[in-house]
Order: C-alpha cells, then sequence, then structure tokens
C-alpha cells in the first residue's frame, strides 16, 4: 500500500511539474515544417535530432506541419511523431503552410481556382483529424493572378478582391471543415510581420481575429536593410497592436534565425522583444534551423562583446545540462535557451505594457511601419484599429486618412481639453480636412541639417515643408540649412490651439530612417508632446527605446553598437527606481537647466521632473520597478 501511494505521490508530481512547465513567465514551442515531420517516419532521426534541441533548450510544445509545396504528410507518420513527443512530455499540435512552390516566390494557391480549393479543404480535414489545434503558418493569402483570379476580381479592386476571398476561403475551406472533422479543434491563424501591407495579399484584419479561434504574430525583424526593411522594434509593437485587435486571443511570437548572419545578439533581441510585448509564448521556427545553424564564433559573437551586455556570447557558449547529459552548445537552439532561460528571470513580473495610443484604420496605407522607427527613438507605441479614447494624447499618421469621420473625432479629442500629434505625412494626405482646425498644408521640399536650439546634424536630412498661417500657429521646433544666422526655416514641431486642447505636427523626415539622424533635441521635443500619458520618458540619442507597464515598471534598451547614457525622466512622485536584475537602487538626480530651460518656454509645462541617468551597454537592456 505505501508503495502505491509512493508511486501516485510521484506521478502527481511529475504531473504537476508538467502543467507548470519549463518556465515562470511564458511557454516555448518549436514548429517543425512538413520537410521534417516526413522525416519522423525514421526513429534514429527523429530522436538523434530531437536530442541536438532538447539538450540545449528547454521546450515544451512542439507543432508538427502537416503540408507544405503540395507535400501531404502521411496519418501514420504523423502519429508516429505525436506519440515520440507525447512520450516526452511534450505537447503537440498542428500546423499548415498553404504554399504550393515556397521556393517560386512563395507560390499560393488560387482560391477561386475549384481544383485548388478541393486541395485546401483536405488539407484542412487530415489536419484536424490529428491535432486539437493547429497553426496556418503566415501564408493564408494570395498572389495568384491567375486567368481565374483576373476573372473572379471583375471590376474590383485586387486588395477589396482579394479581402472578401481569403475570409470566404478561411471560414469555408479551412474552419468549418476542420470544425466538421473535429469539432474540438482550434484553428489559429499565424500573421508575418509585414502588417501594413496586408490587405493586398487578403489578411483581412477586421475580421480574421475574430473568425479564427485565435492569432500567432510574426516577430522576426531581421536585418532592418533586407528587403522588408522592418525596424527592431516591431517585435514589440506587432504584439502589442494584434492583441488589441482582439484581447486574449494573441496566443504568441514566432522567430526565426534570420539575421543571425549579423550576430546573434540580433536572434536573442527578437527573442526578448517578444516578450517585453508579454507574449504568452514563443514558437522557435524552426526544427530544422535549430538543428542546422550552426555556432561560428567569427560570425557570430559581435564586435561589442565583453563588455556586460543583455546577450554574453561567451557565457551562452559554456556546457550545458539541460537533460542529464552536459553539452557543448554547437547550434542556434543555445542562443534561444540561453535568451529565454536569461529573460524568465523578470518577464513574469512584468504587468501589462502601456504606451502612446495611436491609431491604423483597418486596411489602410499610409506611413508604412512608421510606428517601429519612432519607437526606436524611444517612443512606446500602443497601436489600434478602433480610434482610442480616454487619453490625454493621441497619435495620429497618415493611416488615419482611411477613416471618413477622422476629423470629428480629432475635434471630439480636442474639445476635452486633450492633445492631438499628426505627422506631416497626415497632414499631406488630408489638407482640406485638417484645415476645419487649422488651415496648414504641406509645402515642397527642403533639406534641413541645423534645428538651433534643438541640436545640428551631420548629414542633410530632407522634409517636406509644413505651411501655416503667422500667428495662428507657432513653431516650437524649426529646422534649416542652416537655421542659425540663415534665411530660411521650416516647422519640425508646429502647435496650433483648437478649443481646450491643441493641434501639434511633428514633420517626418521623407526617409524615415533620418529619424534616427535627429538631434537628441528634436526626439526630446518629440517625447515630451507625446508622453502626457506615461509616468516616465527619455531624453537620450536616437535607436533607445523604451517599454512601459501598468504596475511601475518599464525597461529601457539600447540598440546602438557603443554605450548610451539615457536621462529617465519621472514624475515627482517615484523617488528612487531599482534595477530588477541586480537590486541596485538609483536615487533622483538635482535637477538642472538642461533640457528644461530649452523646452520649458516653448512646451507646457512637463510633470516629468525627476531625474534619473542609466548606462547602457550596446544592444543591451536594463528593467526598472520605479518606487513612489
Amino acid at each position: 500500500m505505501k508503495r502505491i501511494v509512493c508511486i501516485l505521490s510521484v506521478s502527481l508530481l511529475v504531473s504537476v511539474a508538467a502543467l507548470a512547465g519549463n518556465y515562470k513567465s511564458f511557454k516555448v514551442s518549436v514548429y517543425t515544417r512538413a520537410y521534417e515531420v516526413e522525416k519522423m517516419k525514421d526513429l534514429h532521426w527523429l530522436d538523434s535530432t530531437w536530442n541536438i534541441i532538447s539538450s540545449q533548450v528547454r521546450v515544451d510544445k512542439i507543432y508538427l506541419e502537416t503540408h507544405r509545396d503540395l507535400l501531404i504528410v502521411p496519418g501514420e507518420t504523423l502519429e508516429q511523431a505525436k506519440k515520440f513527443f507525447l512520450d516526452r512530455g511534450i505537447e503537440v499540435g498542428g500546423g499548415i503552410t498553404y504554399t504550393i512552390n515556397e521556393a517560386n516566390s512563395f507560390e499560393t494557391f488560387c482560391y477561386s481556382n475549384p481544383e485548388h480549393r478541393k486541395i485546401v479543404q483536405e488539407i484542412a480535414e487530415h489536419t484536424a483529424r490529428y491535432f486539437d489545434d493547429f497553426i496556418l503558418d503566415d501564408f493564408f493569402f494570395t498572389s495568384c493572378k491567375s486567368d481565374v483570379e483576373i476573372k473572379a476580381k471583375g471590376t474590383k479592386s485586387w486588395t477589396q478582391y482579394r479581402l472578401e476571398l481569403m475570409t470566404e476561403a478561411g471560414q469555408n475551406l479551412v474552419i468549418k471543415p476542420a470544425k466538421r472533422i473535429n469539432p474540438h479543434v482550434k484553428v489559429i491563424i499565424k500573421y508575418p510581420n509585414w502588417y501594413d501591407h496586408f490587405q493586398g495579399l487578403g489578411f483581412d484584419l477586421k475580421n480574421g481575429p475574430q473568425l479564427f479561434d485565435g492569432v500567432w504574430t510574426g516577430t522576426e525583424t531581421r536585418d532592418p536593410s533586407s528587403a522588408q526593411h522592418l525596424q527592431n522594434y516591431l517585435g514589440y509593437n506587432i504584439v502589442r497592436y494584434f492583441e488589441n485587435l482582439r484581447p486574449g486571443h494573441n496566443f504568441g511570437g514566432w522567430v526565426d534565425s534570420g539575421g543571425s548572419g549579423m550576430g546573434m545578439d540580433r536572434y536573442a533581441e527578437q527573442l526578448w522583444l517578444t516578450f517585453f510585448a508579454k507574449a504568452p509564448e514563443m514558437a522557435l521556427f524552426a526544427y530544422n534551423q535549430l538543428t542546422g545553424v550552426a555556432l561560428r564564433p567569427e560570425q557570430h559573437r559581435t564586435l561589442w562583446q565583453g563588455q556586460g551586455t543583455s546577450f554574453d556570447y561567451d557565457e551562452m557558449m559554456k556546457p550545458v545540462n539541460l537533460n542529464g547529459q552536459t553539452v557543448i552548445p554547437s547550434t542556434i537552439a543555445r542562443v534561444a535557451g540561453y535568451t529565454l532561460e536569461s529573460i524568465d528571470k523578470f518577464v513574469y513580473k512584468l504587468g501589462k505594457p502601456i504606451g502612446i495610443k495611436t491609431y491604423k484604420p483597418y486596411h489602410t496605407p499610409g506611413d508604412d511601419f512608421l510606428q517601429n522607427y519612432l519607437g526606436m527613438i524611444g517612443l512606446p507605441m500602443d497601436e489600434y484599429s478602433e480610434f482610442p479614447t480616454g487619453q490625454q494624447v493621441t497619435l495620429l499618421t497618415e493611416q488615419a486618412k482611411g477613416d471618413p469621420d477622422i476629423i470629428n473625432k480629432i475635434k471630439g479629442q480636442l474639445t476635452k481639453g486633450n492633445d492631438v500629434v499628426i505627422t506631416s505625412g497626415l497632414l499631406g494626405a488630408i489638407p482640406e480636412k485638417i484645415a476645419d482646425i487649422a488651415e496648414l498644408r504641406a509645402g515642397k521640399y527642403a533639406l534641413v541639417n541645423d534645428f538651433g536650439f534643438a541640436g545640428k546634424t551631420g548629414k542633410d536630412i530632407l522634409i517636406k515643408q509644413v505651411l501655416y498661417q503667422t500667428n495662428d500657429s507657432w513653431e516650437t521646433v524649426s529646422a534649416g540649412r542652416p537655421l542659425t544666422g540663415g534665411v530660411s526655416g521650416y516647422p519640425i514641431v508646429l502647435r496650433a490651439s483648437y478649443s481646450k486642447g491643441n493641434l501639434y505636427v511633428i514633420t517626418i523626415p521623407e526617409d524615415f530612417g533620418d529619424l534616427y539622424e535627429y538631434p537628441a533635441g528634436v526626439l526630446n521635443a518629440f517625447r515630451q508632446i507625446l508622453s502626457k500619458d506615461l509616468d516616465v520618458r527619455i531624453d537620450a540619442p536616437a535607436k533607445v527605446g523604451l517599454f512601459v507597464y501598468d504596475n511601475d515598471m518599464f525597461i529601457v534598451e539600447s540598440f546602438l553598437d557603443e554605450p548610451a547614457t539615457v536621462r529617465v525622466n519621472t514624475t515627482g512622485d517615484i523617488t528612487r527606481i531599482t534595477d530588477v536584475l541586480t537590486g541596485a537602487a538609483t536615487d533622483k538626480q538635482p535637477e538642472t537647466d538642461e533640457g528644461a530651460s530649452i523646452f520649458g518656454r516653448r512646451f507646457r509645462p512637463d510633470n516629468k521632473n525627476n531625474v534619473f541617468r542609466v548606462t547602457l551597454a550596446p544592444h543591451s537592456y536594463k528593467v526598472f520597478k520605479a518606487v513612489r
């Protein structure tokens, strides 16, 4: 009897441990392409490759893909692979990639073609037979322009046609057939990282998150100089944006090894930015990358290592024992394991992310991905596709032109005594509407490099001139070439009063990347007018980000290649900030004329008058708790 009780106790402990998972803050999963799942019919191959992954990173769940590029994995192989992982305490889900030939510019199905529709439905039904949840990898869109599609489109725009087509296909070819086969199945769509262009290929962010059981979020940013030109900050911002589309139904982030050629710091950063946004799970893409991307110090150990950086390559390379055997790190799986173990120490302590509320109406282009550039200059973004209310400041980019009632919504904010900040892009798109508040317009182009009291830059920056009626609106930051001692100047920050509030126009460079060339004084002006709803803001060079939470915690991260000193400004009731990782406390410093005297005469008083100074190593972050 005692032996039975003992066995039951051990079993209970094992069950509790399995339920608790490997991490305090999140779950970690591995997504597996159909190519590798098909190989799992060979148990020797499966065991040996899984050992490479599991000996370097703790995994809670694995997703087994059933289809990619017309390869459909047989049911017997799926069952064998499922048993292998379940026997090892790993949760198992499914996956589908709806591509015909990924190597041919991601060739997709043609969803008006009856033959293709039949295949799409059969794949969904096949997958639902073996899994209670499955993810559609981020190719559930269409780029097909076959004769069938051209005829079906008729006079509609490609955007309108594809939005309607893919919404219908999601319902009738995937969700409904899958649930007929398995009423318990959850069908989840993974949306990729290029969200500002979704509508053109049929991703419907208005209806899709409501139709599917949940979404996953592509947080890969890779090399910003590559084809998509995505900024580092997108890995955080996109999670928050998709969460705001349907709160509680953004199930996780998704990172691949792309960009690791820039150094493993870059890969690690994508992981932690995803969790700074409080994603509940991370899908490591993919099984083949975790086994096949070998660590090469000559390529992956960056020049700034050895300076106490948040990702420590040398520490990561030390022998590790995760499953009873000691191994030397050999693949990118250990980079993931090391990074996830490091951030698990504090992510669970973070509250709900908060930030500057900005509005992107569904399916509207304009100022593409600008919020991510703004995040890179220390402006915490909180993006919505329904007009946000209840805040002191609202940020509107050119995307807001897609709302036919936008001027009334702006007026509603201003008449309540709140401020609205618009970009020069939005002004250029709807000057006639803005004129009902202030008679402003976009003029010719100009090159600037001198911002007066706000500083100078080492290169010429191309901007669009913002024109206004003298004494009706006021320049609070100006620029010229030169401005000081020059003959021409143009607004960089412009203020126009209306009712009880203020409309601000901030001039965005024609090349968004030139935001990083603006001097710190200009960036600080942007931060001051946009941070009224936050208890903390930073004064810093470009490429320093701020992440704020509703429980008095915040993170400051440098994306720079060299150390950075940051001035943290808080409300007066915050008298100390504590480093959550080290326990070190920093008391407020005596205020000086630096910053305050510059902006005090041009902006309304800022209540963030307690100052703390923080030094960051390259490509590193610090986590703080504010003490009131």
